[in-house]
């Protein structure tokens, strides 16, 4: 394991975050080997020489790839698949029922502490500060021993997340990303990184820092896409504020209950108060000036319950607040290392001054990609867009067609009525003119029936000489 110490550093006994052992900072930088961090002793992943062709034995947390034995050879996709990762733990919510066993022990001792005070063995004046602190933990309602408990309960919450915060900061003093294999991170030597990471200390590497600049290596070594990387950092430090702020929740429910249950005790010592007084016998003074002071037994329980959560809700809101303080700090430091020392170093092959052929083809590859991608798209949204011209024309032929029909079809009607009009109307002058016709051939067959009759008279009188 490596540690990383600012210049001014040098010289000075600090201690080791990983085991809180002292360690002297040289302050020659030629007494470390001309400057330059000593080796890690990781083997290559991929079979590769270690840097500077040193080797060293293996860690004993390292992953199983670089412990294997000599001659053991592992593909670049097997050794990367057998990292897997690590189980993370909570880096920002304490554990609440530790908090509440904290919580509980310190409110028994402090109650045990100011215990002596009520029982004389301190003196026994009213006006004696520590007479009164007792009184008003003890001699009042079961508001202030709950305000009590509450108090301690949120103070061991944020001791509890004051030592994750020391360790989130202790995490910042690791030397993550050796100058020793490469100034550049690339696709070569970023599984050394990785194995660096994995090398580690494990209470070390769980740490909000380690855990982001891991992922952001294990998608670098993936996709080879420093834009992505970016993007994925900065998603994950919205993850992490969004962790750490949500962590003070229980907290803040305790800093709202503290005052609302001196109010509470307030309503409670007002109402004894207005209850005690009893004025039915004026004459009676000694009965009269009982109910008094009841009445302002009352009020003190009122006011102290009050000044009580008042005091806790205060001592408790500075702590807090300076304590989300300092792990804003921390995440904006881990932010400007991710900004300022990981993301300039990552290199993904794009610029073409690097020579990086590869690279370049990549580039070349992934923009040709996006171009195509962008002209399907477009070819889909233009063939939607001709779907659906098409299918208005459909709709405006068809409704067209609907109504040519229509009209032919009230002609054609209108047609037939004139003509079974006109037909009726020749059919009826017809029968006019052929029942004339008949009644003029009836007469003429009447003409022609009296004629023959008269012929006949006719010749029966000339046969029979009348005429003669």
């Amino acid at each position: 394991m490596q540690l990383k110490v600012e210049p001014e550093m040098a010289g000075k006994i600090v201690r080791c975050p990983g085991c809180n052992s002292k360690l002297h900072i040289p302050s020659d930088p030629a007494a470390t080997g001309g400057g330059l961090p000593p080796p890690s002793g990781l083997p290559a992943p991929s079979g590769l020489p270690s840097p500077d062709g040193m080797t060293a034995p293996s860690s004993p947390e390292a992953p199983e790839a670089a412990q294997s034995a000599p001659g053991q050879e592992f593909s670049f996709e097997q050794h990367r698949n057998s990292r897997g990762g690590w189980e993370e733990t909570d880096p920002a919510n304490p554990n609440p029922w530790l908090a509440l066993g904290i919580g509980a022990v310190a409110t028994l001792t402090w109650y045990g502490v100011l215990f002596p005070f009520g029982v004389g063995a301190y003196g026994t004046n009213p006006q004696n500060t520590m007479d009164y602190i007792h009184d008003l933990f003890y001699e009042r309602t079961w508001v202030n021993y709950t305000e009590t408990f509450f108090f301690f309960w949120a103070v061991a919450a944020l001791y509890l997340k004051w030592q994750k915060l020391n360790h989130q900061r202790a995490a910042m003093y690791l030397d993550v990303l050796p100058a020793e294999f490469g100034q550049d991170i690339t696709r070569d030597n970023v599984a050394s990184f990785i194995d660096h990471l994995y090398a580690l200390p494990g209470r070390l590497r769980d740490s909000l820092m380690v855990n982001r600049i891991r992922k952001g290596l294990e998608l670098f070594e993936v996709r080879q896409n420093n834009g992505e990387v970016s993007g994925m950092m900065s998603a994950q430090s919205g993850i992490d504020s969004a962790r750490i702020g949500g962590s003070y929740s229980l907290v803040k429910v305790f800093l709202w209950a503290i005052p609302i249950l001196g109010f509470i005790g307030t309503v409670l010592g007002l109402s004894v108060a207005i209850g005690s007084i009893d004025l039915s016998d004026m004459t009676n003074m000694d009965k009269v000036m009982k109910s008094f002071g009841q009445v302002t037994s009352g009020l003190g329980t009122a006011f102290d319950t009050t000044l009580l959560g008042l005091v806790l809700a205060m001592f408790l809101n500075f702590p807090m607040n300076a304590l989300a303080k300092a792990e804003d700090d921390n995440l904006n430091n881990i932010d400007a290392y991710c900004n300022e020392v990981l993301l300039p170093r990552l290199n993904d092959g794009g610029g073409i001054a690097g020579g990086d052929t590869g690279g370049m083809m990549d580039t070349l590859v992934k923009a040709v990609a996006n171009a195509q991608k962008e002209f399907l798209v477009d070819l889909n949204t233009l063939s939607a867009k001709i779907a659906e011209q098409a299918q208005n024309l459909d709709k405006r032929a068809w409704a067209h067609q609907e109504r040519v029909d229509r009209e032919f079809a009230t002609a054609l009607n209108v047609m037939r009525e004139q003509m079974t009009k006109s037909v009726a109307e020749s059919v009826e002058k017809t029968g006019e003119y052929m029942r004339a016709m008949a009644s003029g051939i009836q007469s003429l067959n009447n003409v022609l029936a009296q004629l023959g009759e008269k012929q006949v008279i006719i010749h029966q009188v000339k046969k029979k000489g009348w005429f003669s």
